[in-house]
């Protein structure tokens, strides 16, 4: 039932951006609000017709000796933009064992988060060329893998590309992964221009993004 009910929001998210694509058109006065709309719809359906396909997917890759499914999980999280050049994403959570397959929810949660900063009013920034930072805070107690190479990082790139950046490719897109001990346990992403790296890594040495 719920994948029908996600399929109908697609279907309605593409009817509206079709409306609104047909209104910019005629033309005759400032186009600008329709193209808003327009580009808000079709980000939405793209990002919810990728999160139900993925969704879907794993039932099928466990029976043909796929990675294991991971349970789906809530998570919470806030999204803040730092000196207005900045998106900070902070995760209750740390990255999954990338023996697992890339969970939707991760996604999910990524996705609602960035919904909710653009409903109360605020505008996403978007870089040509971008730097994407996750920073996991955890003890060597609590911490759920050992090695970097292990984590299971991808499906942040995959929720954030063509919202915040054009693509994930080599040129587009430069990625780090950080970890830093502590007590309680969260995953900070980073989004900023690719220009930017000397200035958010001394900051970071410097603890000045918290």
């Amino acid at each position: 039932m719920r994948i029908q009910n996600e399929l109908l929001e697609i279907k309605s998210l593409l009817g509206q951006a079709t409306a609104a694509a047909g209104i910019a058109a005629i033309g005759g006065g400032n186009v600008i609000p329709q193209m808003e709309r327009l580009t808000a719809a079709l980000e939405r359906a793209v990002v919810l017709s990728r999160n139900t396909l993925e969704l879907q997917r794993p039932c099928v890759e466990f029976l043909q000796g796929g990675k294991p499914v991971l349970p789906h999980t809530a998570i919470g999280g806030t999204v803040r933009l730092l000196d207005g050049r900045w998106l900070h994403i902070r995760l209750d959570t740390l990255l999954p064992h990338c023996r697992f397959q890339s969970p939707g929810y991760l996604a999910d949660t990524i996705t609602r988060l960035l919904d909710g900063f653009v409903e109360n009013g605020r505008r996403l920034p978007y870089y040509k060329k971008a730097l994407l930072v996750m920073d996991e805070h955890c003890s060597c107690e609590s911490r759920t893998v050992y090695d970097q190479d292990n984590k299971g990082w991808k499906a942040v790139p995959n929720a954030l590309k063509g919202r915040l950046f054009p693509d994930d490719d080599q040129f587009s897109l430069g990625v780090a992964l950080l970890s830093a001990e502590s007590e309680e346990l969260w995953c900070d992403i980073y989004v900023l221009p690719a220009d930017d790296a000397w200035e958010f890594f001394s900051m970071r040495h410097v603890g000045m993004l918290f």
